[in-house]
């Protein structure tokens, strides 16, 4: 059996310094990929009300935008910044409906939960689309995609997940974009759960756009995503939005002539926002957050595998946003009491999305360090024993699956 502590060498943890503290309050530590743990200063930056017309907040609007492009690595210009009101979902929403022609046809790399809600909103945009379904997690890979463009000229776009939370999978996004470009076709990238810490430097990676949120891996709270993309895709975007409100065109276009959102903005998560985008700069940027998440991750995953715990996904595949753990085989084992043990004692996890065998998931990401990761696996091993389950062992049909992952991948 492979080792569970193996570091992936794209995402291996380097030495951490930032020491997070607890919450303020006293609640739970949110150990999902976001809402996720914030810092206090950053909910402390929501106390005061903004003007949305006013100068002072359309200076922060700017600042976002820009801090945002600087982290894309977008040095040369070509590419701008286009916050968009609303959850993660209404951005990616809105870049499909806003940069995929009506009579474009997208290739939809799906591995997960997230990859088949693209599909979904696809079909709710009347936008062709064909679907490579690689199941619970199984990556798609370089070859695949050249392999499926070569076979249909059709295909205008392809569209990728690059960390696909419902397994905790990083996908291989630098390969895929690789492909795409090779066959000349441009590639929309879902980067929600990873942009600002998993790289993404379009200086490097050839894509048309992106979206992620304010609430993920730059650890602010909710309210807005963003869409950075290149000006000639914004450019080209015109009149071709399903929706007035998901208009990323008409966003750009007046942002970029008033400095002003054209509806309502969440004011107090713009200012939380800004905070959190202060914090990531201190604590080393895009490199500095990785290294603390790589860190937490494989705290994470050594200590739980001393309990019998096994992660889905070997080291090749294993993100540094989420862990799928195995459900243990042991018949006291009930996922629902475990998760209310693990309330009790201060961390909220999340419950598994796979199809074939139990899971569940616990997230590395938000304000939480390795300290707090060993705190955690402290909490499962209490958990564990007021259930009566003296080995997390994961049954049989559990280790074949992850065999046959690391086969077919």
């Amino acid at each position: 059996m492979e080792s569970a502590i193996d570091s992936s060498p794209a995402v291996s943890a380097m030495p951490s310094t930032v020491t997070c503290a607890a919450p303020a309050k006293g609640e739970p530590y949110l150990l999902t990929p976001g809402p996720l743990t914030t810092a206090f200063s950053t909910k402390e930056a929501m106390l005061r009300d903004w003007g949305s017309w006013d100068g002072d907040f359309r200076a922060m609007t700017a600042q976002l935008r820009t801090d945002l492009l600087d982290i894309a690595g977008d040095t040369a210009g070509e590419y701008d910044c286009v916050p968009l009101q609303g959850s993660g979902s209404y951005c990616v929403e809105a870049m499909l409906g806003s940069l995929i022609p009506r009579g474009g046809h997208a290739l939809v790399l799906a591995n997960g939960a997230y990859g088949k809600r693209i599909a979904t909103t696809l079909g709710y945009l009347g936008r062709a689309c064909t679907v490579l379904d690689k199941g619970d997690y199984l990556p798609p890979r370089g070859a695949e995609v050249e392999s499926m463009l070569d076979a249909d000229p059709r295909i205008t776009h392809v569209v990728a997940v690059h960390c696909e939370t419902s397994s905790g999978i990083l996908n291989p996004i630098e390969e895929i974009a690789a492909a795409t470009a090779k066959k000349g076709r441009k590639l929309l990238i879902d980067s929600m759960s990873a942009f600002g810490a998993v790289p993404l430097d379009v200086r490097q990676i050839q894509c048309e756009a992106f979206v992620s949120s304010a609430n993920k891996c730059i650890e602010g709270v909710p309210g807005f995503g963003f869409v950075i993309a290149r000006k000639t895709a914004l450019q080209e975007a015109k009149g071709r939005s399903h929706s007035l409100s998901l208009d990323v065109y008409d966003q750009w276009d007046v942002m970029n002539r008033t400095g002003q959102w054209r509806f309502t903005p969440p004011t107090h998560t713009v200012a939380a926002f800004i905070e959190a985008l202060r914090l990531h700069k201190l604590e080393g940027g895009q490199a500095g957050r990785l290294a603390r998440y790589a860190n937490n991750r494989d705290v994470l995953v050594a200590g739980m595998h001393e309990l019998g715990f096994e992660p889905l996904l070997n080291a090749r595949w294993r993100s540094p946003i989420i862990v799928t753990f195995f459900a243990p085989a042991h018949p006291s084992f009930k996922f629902e009491r475990f998760y209310e043990l693990m309330k009790e004692q201060g961390f909220i996890i999340y419950p598994g999305k796979l199809t074939v065998v139990d899971s569940f998931r616990i997230g590395c990401i938000g304000q939480v360090d390795e300290h707090v990761m060993r705190r955690v696996v402290q909490a499962c091993a209490q958990s564990l024993r007021a259930m009566g389950v003296d080995h997390a062992a994961p049954p049989a049909v559990a280790i074949e699956e992850r065999k046959m992952l690391a086969e077919a991948a």
